[in-house]
């Protein structure tokens, strides 16, 4: 199966440097290109990509507000995928907020781009794990955060510890072995929880772990370790 892409950057030359790679790679294909985030979601409800790879930085409509439309439609058309120069920058916490599956960073290599988009397509979420605290942490740094006892009600104990886990960044094979059960048994509370939380993959359901405050900044293991 072809994994459809839609290129969002207002520079041409990145466009072009993008589709030369993705289209080179076997199972993907661009179908259409967009200079700003206004044509990104234009295009986006027409052609419905499986992935738009989207600058958080343009013109007119920007990354976040662009990925925000999109996402906001049920079902949403697409996956998005930020592309961003800097690693922690608030139009990054406010397009994972948005909904988009991950980052890349624009200095990341054709392979780290090429395997991004496919992990985006096949339904996963994309953000390195010392990077997931980082930045997760930054968003939940707030005066009035809330203590989690809501989605402590709304999962089951083990649940809760496997989402713990899972907002560190650890992936179901390392949440197994933390936690002594089979990763068939992990992937099994992850669709769960991913269920009753409503969200579409393990990135959205890690915001919503630190914004209810069920992640704390000093405890992110099970039961709050």
């Amino acid at each position: 199966m072809t994994v459809r892409i839609l290129i969002a950057d207002d520079q041409a030359l990145i466009r072009q440097g993008l589709r030369a790679v993705l289209d080179s790679e076997p199972g993907l294909e661009v179908v259409a290109e967009a200079a700003d985030g206004a044509e990104a979601v234009e295009a986006a409800r027409r052609l419905r990509p499986d992935v738009v790879v989207m600058d958080v930085r343009m013109p007119r409509l920007d990354g976040v507000a662009a990925t925000r439309a999109l996402l906001a439609a049920e079902p949403a058309p697409c996956r998005v995928l930020i592309l961003t120069t800097f690693h922690l920058d608030d139009y990054v916490a406010q397009a994972l907020r948005a909904g988009a599956s991950g980052f890349l960073l624009k200095d990341s290599t054709a392979d780290q781009l090429v395997e991004a988009v496919k992990v985006i397509a096949a339904g996963e979420a994309l953000l390195a794990p010392s990077v997931t605290r980082r930045l997760l942490e930054r968003m939940a740094a707030g005066p009035d955060h809330p203590d989690g006892g809501e989605l402590r009600r709304l999962l089951s104990a083990r649940e809760v510890d496997v989402l713990l886990l899972l907002a560190r960044g650890l992936s179901n094979a390392e949440i197994g072995a933390a936690l002594h059960v089979a990763e068939t048994t992990v992937k099994s509370h992850v669709q769960s929880l991913l269920a009753k939380l409503g969200v579409r993959d393990r990135l959205q359901a890690a915001v919503v772990a630190y914004d209810s405050g069920l992640v704390q900044l000093r405890g992110l293991g099970p039961t709050g370790l």
